[in-house]
């Protein structure tokens, strides 16, 4: 991609107040059309949401979005939808014991509450203020409960090759919902709920009563994803390149052992689906911000915070750097995987503007805007540690993707399109997106996820642009 070094969060400000503006009207679309009893809202069909049982993941964006269009906006109507949608609906996602979504669903709804109170952008109330922190407690404890060890031992560093068993405790991840056996990168993203639980004082209790530390269970899972979801050009295997990701890593559960890549929503196991990548990008930026907030004691008995934080910044860097240089397009946006089916016959997509309507592969506009988040929030981390030429980079390669996502074709304008961000994929393989008559791949339509990072991109950029910053703890 191109990065234009002229833009700053200031001269994004018309745009970002577009989004404001904009997605204050699909909220209210959304949620005056939608039959709760239908499940929940996931991606758009000729403009309008529709619900596709997977697992029931996008709920909390959905009334996150209307918290986060309150902290941007002020409107109270805003507030009062996400507080009582959140009260109404979002219980059973808190003790949901069947997927990796917690940080998803939890934080993004109880967490924005929480942060708006502290942050006194909400009245003050100990009642509210204890009732989101006891479901984001058992929420990080649930999701930690999702636990299968290995045989390989954390912290790992890319320095000593992805084979090596260096490491003071025994390695273990969070799986999937697709069993035991499966360690899916989007959970590095989601990993959020682990960390807002152990920052309140809560564990897990275990068998015995033995209290379960959820600080270093997630620096467990963010290591054994570095060393197996992401690639460090190791020569690993034939397809090794520095900042590949792989969505999906299998392991024996009966010794432990790793056995191969593999993927849900990407092409293959050796190409890369971008919206794992994107929530790699994210997920170790914002859990490189959370370190800092962590007692340097509390990472002894996992390495130490030198050790944990040179891991998840080389995994951060290499997983941006590939998306850079290696398969966006020219103004940032990725297509859906980096080399899939008919990728070759776009040419050389890094010359030139990514194109939603061609032929060959859709685009995908919500592994552009989680991307962006990470992409600025790494740049913001980096100059603050004086590698300013680094901070630069990524934090000038995140606002061009946002410079691109926030107009049109990607800015959903059209008031009877429900969706706010427009060119999003859901599960390509599947072919469960609509692809529009007269089209041969998916364009054109919105999904829940990508609408609420779209809005959580543009509310980092107008804080930056006030001279302030947020951060989920």
């Amino acid at each position: 991609m191109k990065i234009n070094s002229r833009l700053t969060p200031q001269r994004l400000r018309k745009k970002t107040n577009r989004v404001f503006e904009l997605a204050g009207q699909k909220i209210r679309a959304v949620d005056s059309a939608w039959d709760s009893a239908r499940g929940t809202p996931v991606f758009t069909v000729k403009g309008r949401y529709t619900s596709r049982g997977w697992t029931e993941w996008t709920q909390g964006f959905q009334f996150g979005m209307a918290l986060l269009q309150y902290d941007a906006t002020g409107d109270d109507a805003m507030l009062k939808l996400g507080r009582e949608k959140t009260v109404r609906y979002m219980a059973s996602h808190v003790s949901h014991v069947g997927v990796h979504d917690h940080g998803f669903n939890n934080v993004s709804t109880y967490g924005n509450l929480r942060r708006l109170m502290l942050e006194g952008r909400i009245p003050y109330n100990p009642d509210e203020l204890n009732f989101t922190e006891i479901a984001l407690k058992v929420s990080g404890a649930v999701q930690a409960a999702r636990y299968s060890s290995t045989a390989y031992r954390t912290p790992w560093s890319p320095v000593a090759g992805a084979r090596s068993g260096a490491g003071v405790v025994p390695g273990g991840y969070l799986y999937s919902f697709n069993g035991p056996h499966s360690l899916f990168a989007d959970t590095i993203r989601s990993l959020r709920a682990l960390a807002v639980a152990h920052q309140l004082g809560h564990v897990l209790m275990g068998e015995g009563d033995k209290p379960i530390n959820l600080l270093h269970r997630a620096v467990e899972h963010a290591a054994t994803t570095a060393r197996f979801n992401v690639f460090f050009g190791q020569e690993r295997d034939t397809y090794d390149v520095r900042g590949r990701v792989a969505h999906e890593s299998i392991f024996n559960r009966n010794d432990g052992q790793f056995r191969c890549p593999s993927s849900q929503q990407g092409y293959s196991p050796f190409t890369t689906w971008t919206r794992g990548a994107a929530w790699v990008i994210a997920g170790y930026a914002e859990q490189l911000e959370f370190l800092d907030a962590v007692k340097g004691s509390d990472l002894d008995a996992v390495g130490g915070r030198r050790a944990v934080t040179d891991l998840y910044l080389e995994t951060a860097r290499a997983a941006c750097d590939y998306y850079i240089e290696g398969y966006s397009a020219k103004d940032g946006i990725p297509y859906w995987d980096s080399a899939a089916l008919n990728s070759h016959k776009l040419g050389d997509i890094t010359k030139r503007p990514a194109d939603p309507f061609n032929a060959h592969e859709p685009v995908d506009s919500s592994a552009a805007a989680i991307a962006a988040q990470g992409l600025i929030r790494l740049g913001v981390y980096l100059t603050a540690r004086g590698e300013k030429a680094a901070g630069a980079k990524y934090f000038g390669a995140g606002l061009t993707i946002a410079d691109t996502l926030f107009d049109e074709p990607y800015l959903s304008t059209d008031q009877k399109h429900q969706g706010l961000l427009l060119h999003s994929v859901y599960h390509r393989p599947n072919g469960w997106d609509y692809v529009p008559p007269g089209r041969k791949v998916p364009c054109g339509e919105s999904s829940m996820w990508g609408d609420y990072h779209a809005l959580e991109l543009a509310l980092l950029v107008s804080r930056l642009a006030e001279g302030k910053y947020y951060t989920f703890f």
